[in-house]
């Protein structure tokens, strides 16, 4: 081996042939903002989402007092494209995976 050449430490317990489930739930949560009123996050999430009033207001009300509310659960790339419609509504959103 050379001076200064570094050689780096194999993991022997790595396995490359596991990935993650592709399966596996990924939830879009929509967080409390200083901007937005609530009758309007109630009003997308139901022109966005086709929730009933009583499941908007709910989802709303949890925003709203406890910071964040899952408003949908699925694939990844679902996800996604929820979150940037709660963007393009001027909503503050982020995907995560969900908790198992």
């Amino acid at each position: 081996m050379m001076a200064g050449v570094a050689t780096p430490r194999i993991d022997e317990d790595v396995r490359l042939d596991e990935s993650p489930a592709p399966d596996a739930t990924w939830q879009t949560v929509v967080w409390d903002d200083p901007v937005n009123l609530m009758s309007y996050v109630t009003y997308v999430f139901r022109q966005y989402f086709s929730f009933p009033r009583d499941v908007a207001e709910r989802l709303m009300l949890m925003v709203h007092h406890e910071g964040s509310a899952v408003v949908a659960e699925g694939a990844r790339e679902q996800m996604e494209l929820h979150a940037q419609a709660m963007h393009d509504y001027g909503l503050w959103a982020t995907v995560r995976k969900a908790p198992q």
